[in-house]
């Protein structure tokens, strides 16, 4: 029987989900390594969805589909962007088609689903992008793992401690009104007031808000020093064009989290609506590193565009993966072998940089970069490194222990020091 392919493009994976299981013997004895991808490739996560299945895709496309002596069947599977359909993805590939594993999603409800099912179930679920907190902290489930994403906080602790040696003293807080948006700015203001600065106001905003003006108009009444905002999706876009359709961009300096200036949406956008604007992230795309360069070449080259975040993620999702599925003779069976070679991993030559290891909560530790838009020689715009926070963990510099008594980010809870 002819070994069939089971890397699909964005295109093939939306028309293609239900994908057929080859009989053992067409790989051996053992059979193969069955691994179940679940990304949103409908509903409102699409675009960054089919970025995560790609960057995915090309790691197993480069490397080929073969760990040891067993074949790597990857059966991929819509979660339309909804919990309760990530939920029945998730059961469906586990129980009636046999995967050894869960891997993927992008929105924090359907990765919640997903863990609550693989906490039941006892399988190993595998999160390149899915960035809630709770997932890797108050809430951790041995058996799940953040492979390549990050916690939503621990991203922007390294741009309020930049902030602060800047100068910026005051700051005002424009994020979505939902868990990520509260944990992205929890973690800013929370490092920014113990720092000595202050927050002289926070404003939160619906997703998908076509009409941002009314809050500018009232950040600007507060006179900060700074502007910290927290958008994804075509929010991103919006807060970067009224920004600069108000004249606010050359007036009141405006840094973000790593989805408002993410490849995905300044593509989309003109330099005078996005140069310049300071961001941090675990991945930048104009970061001068062989490592990265290599990534970034061969993604453009693949899908005529530079990456983002998201194909970054999936990219070392799938070599994280690949490397503890080598070191344990690819006995993808073996639940807890897998699980204790992933947690014990270091991974050099990522997308991301130098190297990447897992902390004993299931999150990644990394270098965080501070970022800024910049216009390559081409033209395109590139999120460039400014600064460097060498292998930041998801709770900085505090003990994790004590840091975990603390309540988890919300609107009512920001961290603010007193």
């Amino acid at each position: 029987m002819q070994r069939r392919n089971f890397i699909l493009n964005s295109a093939q994976a939306g028309a293609a989900l239900m994908l057929p299981t080859l009989s053992p013997l067409a790989f051996g004895q053992t059979g193969p390594i069955k691994i179940g991808f679940m990304s949103p490739l409908t509903g409102v996560a699409a675009s960054t969805g089919r970025e995560l299945l790609d960057g995915w895709n090309m790691f197993w496309q480069q490397n080929g589909l073969k760990i040891g002596n067993r074949m790597v069947e990857i059966l991929v599977e819509d979660d339309g962007s909804n919990p309760d359909t990530a939920m029945q993805k998730a059961r469906r590939l586990h129980q009636q088609q046999g995967v050894h594993m869960l891997v993927g999603n992008v929105l924090a409800n359907t990765g919640l689903a997903v863990a609550e099912y693989a906490k039941t179930a006892n399988v190993p679920y595998l999160m390149p992008a899915v960035a809630a907190d709770e997932l890797t902290q108050r809430g951790r489930i041995p058996n799940v793992l953040r492979t390549g994403g990050f916690s939503a906080s621990q991203i922007t602790r390294p741009l309020a401690d930049w902030a602060r040696k800047r100068g910026y003293k005051r700051v005002v807080t424009l994020g979505q009104d939902y868990a990520f948006g509260h944990e992205q700015v929890g973690g800013f203001v929370q490092v920014f007031t113990e720092g000595g600065g202050s927050v002289a106001g926070q404003f939160w905003h619906p997703l998908n808000t076509p009409d941002l003006s009314t809050y500018l108009g009232q950040i600007k009444a507060l006179n900060p020093d700074v502007v910290f905002s927290v958008q994804t999706g075509a929010d991103s876009a919006r807060i970067l064009q009224q920004w600069s359709n108000y004249g606010f961009k050359d007036k009141i300096p405006l840094i973000t989290s790593q989805n408002v200036t993410d490849q995905s949406v300044i593509r989309t956008l003109n330099a005078a609506e996005c140069e310049g604007i300071i961001s941090s992230s675990h991945f930048a795309e104009g970061r001068d590193s062989p490592d990265t360069k290599r990534f970034v070449d061969n993604y453009e080259k693949a899908f005529k565009k530079l990456p983002g975040i998201f194909a970054a993620e999936g990219f070392t999702g799938a070599m994280w993966l690949a490397h503890a599925l080598k070191k344990i003779n690819g006995r993808s069976e073996d639940s807890a072998a897998l699980i204790s070679a992933l947690s014990s991993e270091t991974i050099e030559g990522t997308p991301f940089g130098k190297s990447v290891k897992m902390d004993a909560y299931g999150n990644p530790v990394f270098d965080v970069y501070i970022r800024r838009v910049v216009k390559r020689a081409d033209g395109k715009l590139v999120n460039a490194v400014v600064e460097t926070y060498p292998q930041v963990s998801q709770f900085w510099n505090y003990n994790p222990v004590e840091y975990l008594k603390q309540p988890a980010y919300s609107r009512a809870f920001q961290g603010i020091a007193k």
